[in-house]
């Protein structure tokens, strides 16, 4: 199971991440930002308030992505 060792977010909707074996995604949220789960997420600054939990990425509204799906969808960094 992969996990999370940095979580950086970007004012453009993007997550910069650096997974536990050195991987490097940049996973896009904007096209999700459509999708009930995270359309709270429009708020910059609710966006850029993203927890990293190790295993997935938790946002305060409780919306959440797991690390397999931010490193399987994310572009190579």
């Amino acid at each position: 199971m992969r996990t999370i060792s940095q979580c950086e977010p970007r004012e453009d909707w993007t997550l910069e991440l650096v997974f536990e074996d050195g991987q490097r995604r940049v996973f896009d949220l904007r096209p999700l930002l459509d999708c009930e789960a995270f359309q709270g997420l429009k708020d910059l600054g609710l966006f850029l308030a993203v927890q990293n939990r190790g295993y997935f990425v938790e946002w305060p509204n409780g919306a959440d992505l797991s690390a397999d799906t931010l490193c399987l969808e994310g572009r190579v960094a």
